[in-house]
């Protein structure tokens, strides 16, 4: 086991599209003890079309929160594609691990310290928050969508033998030096982003920890077609399969210690 750093410096990532409404919420949720350790609050509006930039910008000046920063997106880059520019960013100004936390209020912001204890232990390069370790019906998940999430982990699993509870929740913590060691530039700028970027840590040898964290869907709105979706999971089993065997040379997927090279 590796020996716990001395001293992390940590950023909260908060992805936001249409969420006017909700990231003040979110943001008033974040515990103090959070707000005071942390250095940087960023906030990566993917070009909304309402008044989330605003409002962000707003919060910042009216709550007087000087490490809460806002990157507004020219362009809507896609879900994967905010995360891409939030990862880069991230290594980029040297932090040792980065927070996502959705802006539409679906994560309990309140269980942040809960996922960073493993970092403290030295212990992970990836924590991620599962609901489905958790009571995902009695925090309103949609039946479909729970049967969705269990059908799809299953498979999952499987192709990449594996024993996750899910591979499809969006509070997650990363190690920027374990970002570092893999081609996350090269996964989907849509929805599944979140899927292949674990099939990258699976493929380098880095490890995961997933914790349970409370269910709940609320006035958040989704964007996720879920039919498309799913079929976009089972597609990259698919690729992973190939890559596996021989028969089609996938660059993301092409990381040293990977699948060719028998990683368990």
């Amino acid at each position: 086991m590796n020996s716990p750093p001395a001293h992390l410096r940590i950023a909260i990532y908060i992805p936001a599209y249409n969420a006017g409404r909700t990231l003040p919420l979110v943001l008033d949720r974040i515990p103090e003890d959070v707000k005071n350790r942390v250095e940087e609050i960023f906030i990566v509006d993917n070009a909304s079309h309402d008044n989330t930039y605003l409002i962000a910008v707003g919060y910042k000046h009216e709550k007087g929160v000087h490490n809460l920063n806002i990157i507004r997106n020219e362009r809507n880059l896609g879900y994967g594609g905010s995360q891409k520019v939030a990862y880069r960013y991230a290594i980029d100004q040297g932090y040792d691990a980065v927070v996502m936390l959705h802006g539409d209020a679906q994560y309990a912001p309140e269980k942040i310290g809960y996922l960073l204890e493993p970092f403290d232990k030295g212990e992970a390069d990836m924590v991620f928050g599962s609901r489905m370790a958790g009571l995902p019906l009695k925090g309103g998940m949609p039946l479909h969508r729970y049967l969705g999430n269990r059908f799809l982990t299953v498979v999952e699993n499987f192709v990449l033998d594996w024993n996750l509870s899910e591979y499809h929740s969006g509070f997650r913590v990363f190690s920027c030096a374990a970002l570092r060691k893999i081609p996350f530039h090269l996964c989907s700028d849509d929805y599944h982003f979140d899927t292949e970027i674990l099939v990258q840590f699976k493929l380098r040898g880095l490890r995961v920890v997933e914790r349970p964290i409370p269910t709940h869907y609320g006035i958040e709105r989704s964007y996720v077609n879920v039919w498309r979706y799913g079929l976009d999971i089972l597609y990259v089993m698919g690729e992973y399969l190939l890559h596996q065997k021989g028969l089609r040379r996938l660059a993301k997927f092409d990381i040293p210690g990977g699948a060719r090279d028998g990683a368990s």
